[in-house]
């Protein structure tokens, strides 16, 4: 994030003091150290609109001003402010205002009578300060904007992959990461017997997996497979049901993880072979 000094000089200022001859001078010494963007008011009542409209880079705050001082500008901008930053700088001729001042939000304080050297200098820091704070916020909303959209592409993307695979399926599957299915879709209860509550609404039945007719090896094969967190493609496994009829399947499955690396589960298709199938691999 590198700041240029023409960023600097092209940066929006406001001076507020009830002053005309003070007014004059730092409008004149800012023309002069090259300052492109630069207005004033002798009004503080003004302050708040002002910066709410024009949302300035720094106000340079006269502190003993009538009907409003600076100490009540700075609290009106605090509640104006959403970022929470006030880009003050006061200008006060009391020694004991200025302590007072940086505890009330201002960021730097100028004394008066002016030294334009100083007025320059504190002005100058006080901006490149100022600057890339406000270049590291707009990073901070384009850095959220982009992992937004990007975690947007990739739900689209996965819901792209569920209606896919379901139409080239017998059956989807989801399982979260203590091996509970959570998602299923197909004649998985007349196929499988498996059971998941979204589908029953019956929590004591949730979950299950009739042990029923299935080859002992193969489930603890497979189940050792995902205990891995493996991935796996075409899986064969076979069932007896209750009539005594074999029926043979293929599983494909693969690990889900979120977007921190951390395992959530696992995912993946089934279909029904209408022959023996080959070995498992």
């Amino acid at each position: 994030m590198k700041l240029t000094e023409q960023d600097i000089l092209n940066a929006s200022i406001l001076i507020v003091d009830d002053q005309q001859a003070n007014v004059a001078l730092l409008e004149q010494l800012l023309s002069e150290a090259g300052y492109t963007n630069v207005s004033s008011t002798m009004n503080p009542v003004e302050v708040g609109a002002l910066h709410r409209k024009n949302y300035y880079d720094l106000i340079l705050l006269d502190l003993q001003m009538p009907e409003m001082d600076g100490f009540q500008v700075m609290e009106c901008l605090k509640t104006n402010d959403q970022e929470g930053y006030l880009p003050v700088i006061v200008l006060t001729a009391q020694p004991g205002h200025k302590l007072r001042a940086l505890q009330a939000g201002a960021k730097d304080f100028i004394s008066k009578p002016f030294d334009l050297i100083e007025v320059k200098t504190r002005i100058h820091n006080m901006l490149e300060v100022r600057l890339l704070y406000k270049k590291l916020e707009n990073y901070n909303k384009i850095l959220e904007q982009t992992v937004a959209e990007r975690t947007a592409e990739l739900r689209e993307s996965e819901a792209r992959f569920r209606s896919l695979t379901e139409l080239a399926s017998d059956w989807y599957w989801e399982q979260d990461q203590d091996g509970k299915f959570i998602k299923v879709s197909g004649p998985v209860l007349e196929m499988l017997g498996i059971q998941v509550d979204p589908l029953l609404g019956d929590a004591a039945t949730a979950n299950t997996l009739d042990n029923a007719g299935w080859n002992e090896d193969e489930r603890k094969e497979l189940q050792g497979i995902i205990e891995a967190r493996q991935p796996f493609i075409d899986f064969a496994f076979s069932r007896v049901d209750s009539t005594g009829i074999k029926h043979h399947y293929r599983v494909s499955g693969e690990p889900m993880f979120d977007l921190s690396s951390r395992f959530i589960g696992y995912r993946g298709i089934g279909i029904q072979c209408k022959e023996m199938p080959g070995s498992n691999q």
